[in-house]
């Protein structure tokens, strides 16, 4: 109560000043206007008067001038009329006036000698002065009387002014009235909006922060919209995400430590990751940023958008952990507006911990490094998806030129720093470990490749295959997913380039620089502490929910999330569904596969006409048998929100993962990380990584047609008890194999390399 005192007591001041001094000014208002007033009828009325008298004084008949001033002293206010001659004596005075006005006041004096109209107020207490007896206040107005063009005499008119100051008394009452309803309703106003808008949203937020701080379960306050409470909000929403992540954190080690096991955790990655650079800098470059700056098309304000991408997932926690620099393409269309001037910009926007650089590329710069010799060139070479890749010589100089780009930029920000650490992503950026280390060849440079790598055969289609192996030979550390890609690689390596190929040691040595080739199997954040104890649906309520969204009926429900990338086999697992469904016929008007299908590189020929494949193909086989309610094949076309996806992978019976070439796939380990009810199939492609470890997934040839189907039935008939077997194993090996030990692992083999560095090598300085 005294901190809404403290808040409301200058408003109950200010409010009373305010109303105070408006009520001053209204009654100095009305009295001026009611004086105003006056005078003006009084100047009308004597004017009026001074022509009838000044007639009459030429033939000078008292008893006519008498008559005149007795009948106009009857009107409203008037107290009476004198007429002075000369001398001033009064001719002739009304009997109501006092005596004392016999003779001629001041001011009709000061009106005779400068021959104009002139008027004073006088109050009770002037008058009193005058005539004891008739102690009111008067107005007094006199204008001079002519005779042939002289002054003979004064003409005066006496009104009583208590009028006014009645007037304005009562108006000094109600504005005085005014004053106080205002201020107390004002006040009582004041009280409930501060305690219903401030102290009660503060009283809520800190016992919210008391019970948090007690380790009681409690959801976050309701508190009302505006700038302070919402940056107040916002910062306390992060204390209290930080202090619920620290106290996890805390008891997921400790739980660790009681049983001995080695599961890495956020925390214990930036613990590792702290120790493991020993304040070096890590610098991480990639093509796609973790933070895009877009523009809002309806009002154009600007959005922050964080990209679907398991290499952000991977990364951020260890740019958290130790204030790196991420550098990458600055794709969106506000991203310039967000950065300084030297292309920086702190991130992540709530709470910033580490650097993000950007580079800038034209469109045509884009076309030909991107979607040519990367995405029509390099991704179908390593994928062997029976997709002719296109090399263009122009694109190949967009790429080079692209990569130099990107290394020079990593090279200025390095500069003046000793032993940096880079860590660059993808096959974007081939040609870059070499130039980087050219330059700095005390940095410890990493380079993982998240696709396939081919047979040598496959890569020698490429005809730079010896610029791209003798750029990522440029690396310390080569990583894959799995290690067939690292097989592959050794073995194009030998046919590429002269080198000298350990295989003992899975390494190569180039002119004397050594590079190690290993696998580190990626893989997605686990969501420890899952089970949702208050889950608003259960698995056959959500998929109720979902298929009444999607305007169907259906008991049962299969899943696939992909880009619509022809690598993904998505045509392949609709002519599954299609053959399933014609061996068995009793699941048609039960079962609908929901395809989750987010266009991908639509600027690309092949990718258009791809998804217009998959469109076509998904309603080719809904017209073969789908009903007024029902349909096989659910298309939905559009990019899906993390949370909107999770909803799909708790109400399916199956998803199915049928790459025909991948480099791991999250997809099959994010699905099985999700069924926390430990229900569920997971069908997925031998020709994905992930196969690799998720050997309790229902595992298919995807180009034959029938050992889909085959997996499909299987799938929906499995027994409970099974799915839980197969589902708890899979998901102990995602946790288990999570993306901070994939980053732990990579990250800690990189800093134990030893750089050999040149005599005399000095470090560039910034410029």
């Amino acid at each position: 109560m005294r901190t809404t005192l403290k808040i409301v007591l200058p408003l109950i001041v200010s409010v009373s000043a305010v109303s105070l001094l408006f009520a001053a000014y209204q009654v100095r208002t009305e009295k001026r206007i009611l004086r105003n007033d006056l005078s003006r009828r009084a100047e009308i009325l004597g004017e009026s008067l001074q022509e009838s008298v000044e007639p009459l004084l030429e033939r000078a008949p008292e008893r006519s001038l008498q008559r005149l001033v007795d009948r106009f002293g009857q009107r409203e206010h008037l107290k009476g009329v004198a007429v002075y001659n000369a001398a001033g004596t009064a001719l002739a005075i009304t009997s109501s006036l006092s005596p004392i006005f016999r003779m001629r006041p001041s001011v009709a004096t000061r009106a005779a000698q400068a021959d104009k109209g002139a008027g004073e107020f006088l109050s009770a207490e002037q008058t009193i002065l005058l005539n004891k007896e008739d102690a009111v206040p008067i107005h007094i107005y006199a204008l001079p009387l002519h005779r042939d063009d002289e002054v003979v005499g004064t003409l005066a008119l006496f009104h009583d002014t208590s009028y006014i100051d009645k007037q304005v008394s009562r108006t000094l009452r109600d504005s005085l009235l005014n004053a106080f309803v205002q201020t107390v309703l004002i006040t009582g106003l004041a009280l409930i909006l501060v305690r219903w808008t401030f102290t009660g949203p503060l009283t809520r937020t800190a016992t919210w922060l008391r019970t948090l701080r007690t380790g009681q379960p409690h959801g976050p306050p309701n508190v009302p919209q505006g700038e302070i409470f919402d940056e107040l909000h916002q910062e306390v929403t992060h204390l209290a995400r930080d202090l619920n992540t620290a106290r996890a954190a805390a008891e997921e080690e400790a739980r660790l430590r009681d049983s001995n096991a080695s599961l890495w955790t956020a925390e214990r990655l930036r613990v590792s990751v702290r120790n493991k650079l020993q304040e070096k800098p890590l610098y991480v470059v990639s093509n796609r940023e973790p933070y895009m700056h877009v523009f809002n098309e309806k009002d154009k304000s600007v959005n922050v958008i964080i990209p679907a991408s398991g290499v952000v997932t991977a990364l951020e926690p260890v740019l958290l952990a130790c204030n790196g620099t991420w550098i990458a393409n600055g794709s969106g269309n506000a991203d310039r507006e967000a950065v300084d001037a030297q292309d920086h910009l702190r991130v992540p926007p709530d709470r910033p911990s580490y650097t993000l650089r950007r580079v800038w590329l034209s469109d045509e710069e884009d076309r030909g490094y991107y979607e040519g010799f990367s995405n029509e060139g390099l991704w179908p070479l390593c994928h062997i998806a029976h997709t002719r890749p296109v090399f263009r010589p122009n694109d190949w100089l967009q790429y080079q030129k692209i990569n130099r780009r990107f290394a020079d930029a990593v090279l200025h920000e390095m500069a003046g720093t000793e032993s940096p650490i880079l860590l660059a992503q993808d096959y974007h950026f081939a040609l870059l470990p070499r130039m980087v280390k050219e330059a700095r060849p005390d940095a410890r440079v990493a380079i993982f490749w998240h696709i396939p790598w081919p047979n040598p055969e496959a890569f020698g289609i490429c005809p730079w295959q010896r610029e791209l192996v003798d750029g990522l030979l440029g690396a310390d550390l080569i990583g894959f997913h799995i290690q067939s890609h690292c097989n592959n690689f050794l073995e194009t390596v030998d046919r590429a380039v002269e080198a000298l190929t350990e295989w003992d040691r899975f390494a190569v040595n180039r002119q004397g620089h050594v590079t190690r080739v290993r696998p580190y199997p990626i893989s997605v954040a686990f969501p420890e502490n899952s089970r949702r104890v208050n889950q608003a649906r259960s698995a056959g309520a959500e998929r109720a929910a979902l298929c009444a969204e999607m305007g169907i009926e259906a008991s049962l429900l299969g899943v696939g999330v992909d880009r619509v990338d022809y690598t993904k086999g998505i045509l392949e697992r609709f002519r599954g569904i299609e053959r399933f469904l014609e061996l068995n016929p009793a699941y048609q008007q039960r079962f609908t596969f929901a395809q989750i299908g987010a266009p991908s590189r639509t600027d690309i020929e092949r990718y258009k006409n791809f998804l217009d494949e998959v469109g076509a193909e998904a309603e080719r086989i809904n017209a073969r048998f789908q009903s007024s309610r029902w349909k096989p094949i659910v298309f939905l076309k559009k990019h899906h929100s993390h949370e909107e996806i999770a909803r799909f992978y708790h109400a399916a019976s199956f998803c199915m993962v049928t790459s025909l070439h991948d480099g791991m796939n999250l997809v099959a380990k994010e699905y099985a990380a999700s069924r926390d009810d430990e229900r569920g199939v997971l069908i997925l492609s031998t020709f994905a990584g992930a196969a690799h470890e998720l050997s309790d997934a229902l595992l298919v040839n995807p180009y034959d047609i029938s050992q889909l189907a085959d997996a499909i039935h299987r799938a929906l008939e499995m027994p409970e008890e099974e799915q839980a077997a197969r589902m708890r194993r899979m998901r102990q090996t995602v946790r288990e194999h999570n993306v901070y030990r994939w980053a732990a692992h990579l990250l800690s083999d990189l800093t134990e390399i030893r750089i050999e560095i040149p005599d005399r090598m000095e470090v560039p300085m910034p410029l």
